[in-house]
């Protein structure tokens, strides 16, 4: 009696891998932008990332081809939307008074990083740092959005008087940016160095916009 033969294996259609029942690719994209701000995204490679994310090596290539395609996802889909909640607060802030502007931002900042805790870390290692792999994400994506509307308010504050005249609009923002993420940054390293376990979030605004808005009033310019 002949014996049967089995059809051939029919090749998988390209989809989701089968079985899969959590998500896989936004997991991979959580390890790898926690491992970016942790060890840096040179530092960091594929196999490190999988590992974190509970997956095999081959998830990554499936969905995101290379390492420069996982790296262009984190962007797109973890830190320009992060960055985006802070524009419609700056916006709106900026069609009242500077201090309003300050502030907006300076809480708005605070709530970004509360939710989103990797922000100074990877702010620092990879745009600020020399060689850093998003600074020219900063240059093209960030910069439109905040740093540029930001100066653009500031600027319009002061044609209309209500900005110290011997300030530059543009530096502002640098000074506003610096006074903001590097001490969330550096918060591990103040807080021991100064015993303050008493400043929560709320002060640490506080102080930022009140170290600030003295410079900002119109006054102090004589």
């Amino acid at each position: 009696m002949a014996s049967r033969r089995r059809p051939p294996a029919q090749p998988r259609r390209p989809g989701r891998p089968a079985g899969e029942t959590v998500d896989q690719r936004g997991a991979l994209l959580d390890a790898a932008l926690a491992l970016y701000a942790r060890d840096g995204i040179a530092a960091t490679n594929l196999r490190r990332i999988a590992a974190q994310a509970g997956v095999t090596p081959a998830m990554v290539g499936y969905y995101f081809g290379a390492k420069e395609g996982l790296v262009d996802a984190v962007v797109e889909e973890r830190i320009l939307p992060v960055i985006q909640t802070l524009v419609p607060h700056v916006r709106q802030a900026g069609d009242t008074s500077v201090v309003a502007l300050v502030d907006a931002f300076v809480r708005g900042m605070h709530r970004t990083v509360a939710s989103n805790p990797w922000l100074p870390t990877l702010w620092v290692r990879e745009i600020l740092a020399e060689g850093g792999a998003l600074r020219a994400v900063l240059l093209d994506r960030i910069a439109p959005q905040l740093p540029l509307l930001m100066a653009e308010r500031f600027a319009a504050a002061q044609a209309r008087g209500a900005l110290n005249p011997t300030l530059d609009p543009r530096l502002l923002v640098v000074s506003l940016i610096g006074l903001t993420l590097f001490p969330l940054a550096a918060e591990p390293i103040w807080r021991r160095l100064f015993d303050a376990g008493d400043v929560d979030a709320d002060t640490l605004a506080r102080h930022t916009t009140a170290l600030l808005v003295r410079g900002l009033e119109a006054d102090h310019a004589r």
